[in-house]
């Protein structure tokens, strides 16, 4: 059991020293990541817009919606269940 733990805190004192002498010489640019949003028109661009210009409003919104279509999806899934024959209101095929 030690020589495992010594191995996990060798590598760990290895990958936390590792990014610093990797790094360039001199001032290291932020990363910014943006939705290419060239080729869209309609509701595919607002959305990639958005994500471009303000992470907190595409973050509330889609927070928002996720449970909105995940609901909808399942009401829709539960009226094509029931014009089908699928009857989940009853337990009677469960209990056998």
């Amino acid at each position: 059991m030690n020589k495992l733990r010594g191995l996990f805190l060798t590598v760990l004192a290895v990958s936390l020293a590792l990014p610093g002498k990797a790094m360039a010489k001199g001032a290291i640019a932020p990363i910014i990541i943006v939705s290419d949003t060239r080729k869209y028109d309609g509701l595919n661009k607002w959305w990639g817009d958005m994500y471009n210009h303000s992470y907190i409003e595409f973050t509330v919104l889609t927070c928002l919606m996720i449970p909105i279509v995940g609901c909808s999806l399942g009401f829709l899934a539960d009226i094509i269940m029931d014009k089908i024959g699928i009857d989940l209101k009853k337990r009677s095929l469960a209990e056998k």
